[in-house]
């Protein structure tokens, strides 16, 4: 199942409804939303700096995965960014693979 980095920061209505509704209930809304989606919230953290909330989750597949961010997005609430990630194996396996490639001006 592909794995997932998402990085979140909440705007100031999504400040306001984690302020009102507490930082565990946040996770336990993440936990819901990716469980119900045949996923698994690996890990679940609020940080400083220019992230609020640092996840990975495993998710079925890319639609999945962007289904979610979109509908987080249009809530208005939250700015997600998302980091396909990538185990050793599959940079083991991709670094086995020929490509024909042909740098620009060359």
């Amino acid at each position: 199942m592909p794995k997932y980095l998402f990085q979140a920061s909440y705007t100031a209505a999504g400040v306001k409804g984690l302020l009102k509704e507490g930082g565990t209930s946040r996770r336990a809304a993440v936990e819901q939303v990716v469980n119900g989606l045949g996923g698994c919230l690996e890990t679940f953290y609020y940080a400083f700096g220019s992230d609020d909330v640092v996840a990975i989750v495993d998710l079925p597949d890319h639609a999945t995965t962007a289904a979610v961010i979109l509908t987080v997005g249009a809530s208005g609430n939250v700015n997600v960014r998302t980091t396909v990630l990538i185990t050793p194996e599959e940079i083991d396996e991709a670094s086995k693979k020929v490509v024909d490639y042909r740098p620009p001006g060359q």
